[in-house]
């Protein structure tokens, strides 16, 4: 273990902070724009699965290659690579020959490299930090994205008003740079190779991150969980923009503060999952109880009047922080859980897997919302959700898988 991992890791996270800050904007002026453009709930949910497919796709085969290439190329590489399709979408915009079609082939392009990079950072955090400080390391992570979240929409909203969408998109570009030149500073060890991990199985290799998350008690039933949940959490979150401008009658400038209110609540969950005797708690207790907040959120905002909008801003906030919680802490139980050989696999599956279910979701999203309302779309998730949250409390299995994360990281 690295003794100066603090150095390390502010060098990494000064690098991500530009680069997630520059992405956030990006993403969002790119869904703000489609929005204003189109208004439409179909292509806002073909441009989330746009993102999201690719990763979902290629996930079973990133983990593979994470585990055997250099992490730290592989982080730069990728970076590089959704530089240059950003930079591309700049030049479409600049001649002013962007379509729809085109803007989705790029966030498809961007997604395949975020597949590399993300189970990368990942995998590399238990060979950086020590196991004692990983919850802490969840939250630091969590707060850069929520800083990301709370500026970057703010920011959308408004170079977009002030600018071509050209020059918004270049700061991404940027945003790569620093991070890359970041990690050319720092040290990212590798896990040692079996003699039998020479030569690449691909299709063996996959079954060996399946195997990894399978085969631990419980972990499978928290995954199968959690996949039904963003069911329904991915394609609610494609109609914020809408629900803002339809039901609750917003304008940019609110698409933007609904947004930012969910990056202030990553925050607070950051600072939260960091404090020590969080850190202490069952795991699968905070993901159960983070996951009834977020449906309860849902639920709630689903049944607000068209006056409502300050009271669904604050909600946005308070699904935020039951975000974070639930993400970092199932984070944590697989860092610890796997073997950090087979992490990046595990990772790369685990994204996968997660991402699944919510292509259907999202192709049905538009044509559900239009049939029954996008409130209502809401109020059906939001009750899904809760009855799932319950479950983390009375799987035999799952308790106890809690039960063995309880004080292991004071």
């Amino acid at each position: 273990m690295n003794n100066n991992w603090k150095k390390t890791f502010a060098i990494i996270w000064s690098g991500q902070l530009f680069s997630t800050l520059t992405s956030s904007i990006v993403g969002y002026s790119v869904v703000f724009w489609l929005s204003l453009q189109t208004g439409s709930a179909e292509v806002l949910a073909y441009a989330m699965i746009a993102t999201l497919l690719p990763q979902l796709v290629l996930g079973l085969f990133t983990g593979v290659f994470v585990d055997r290439w250099n992490r730290k190329l592989t982080m730069i590489y990728a970076d590089s690579f959704i530089a240059i399709c950003t930079a591309v979408m700049c030049i479409l915009f600049y001649f002013d020959t962007v379509t729809i079609w085109q803007i989705y082939i790029l966030l498809i392009l961007r997604s395949a490299g975020s597949a590399f990079h993300t189970p990368a950072m990942q995998a590399s955090v238990p060979l950086l930090a020590p196991e004692s400080e990983l919850m802490r390391v969840a939250g630091v992570n969590q707060i850069i994205f929520s800083i990301s979240n709370i500026a970057g929409p703010a920011l959308a909203a408004l170079l977009i008003n002030l600018m071509e969408m050209t020059y918004v998109l270049s700061l991404d570009i940027i945003g790569a740079i620093i991070a890359c030149t970041s990690l050319l500073f720092v040290t990212i060890p590798n896990p040692e190779k079996k003699d039998t991990e020479q030569t690449p199985n691909i299709i063996a290799e996959i079954k060996e991150g399946l195997h990894a998350i399978f085969s631990t008690q419980g972990l499978k039933w928290v995954l199968i969980c959690d996949v039904i949940m963003l069911f329904f959490i991915i394609p609610i979150s494609a109609l914020f923009p809408l629900i803002t401008l339809k039901h609750f009658l917003g304008d940019t400038y609110d698409m933007s503060i609904v947004e930012a209110s969910w990056g202030v609540g990553i925050f607070i969950g950051g600072i939260f999952i960091g404090m020590k005797k969080i850190k202490m708690m069952n795991k699968i207790v905070l993901i159960g109880i983070a996951s009834i907040l977020i449906g309860l959120t849902s639920l709630i905002s689903g049944l607000l009047p068209s006056s409502g909008l300050i009271w669904f801003i604050a909600l946005t906030g308070i699904s935020g922080i039951g975000g974070t919680i639930w993400n970092s802490s199932f984070t944590v139980i697989l860092q610890t859980k796997i073997d950090p050989s087979v992490l990046g696999r595990a990772f790369s599956t685990y994204d996968s897997m997660m991402l699944l279910p919510s292509i259907p979701g999202l192709l049905a999203t538009g044509f559900v919302a239009d049939a029954i309302g996008i409130t209502n779309v809401f109020v059906i998730a939001g009750i899904a959700i809760c009855l799932i949250g319950c479950l983390f409390f009375i799987i035999p299995s799952v308790v106890s898988l809690g039960k063995s994360t309880v004080g292991k990281y004071e």
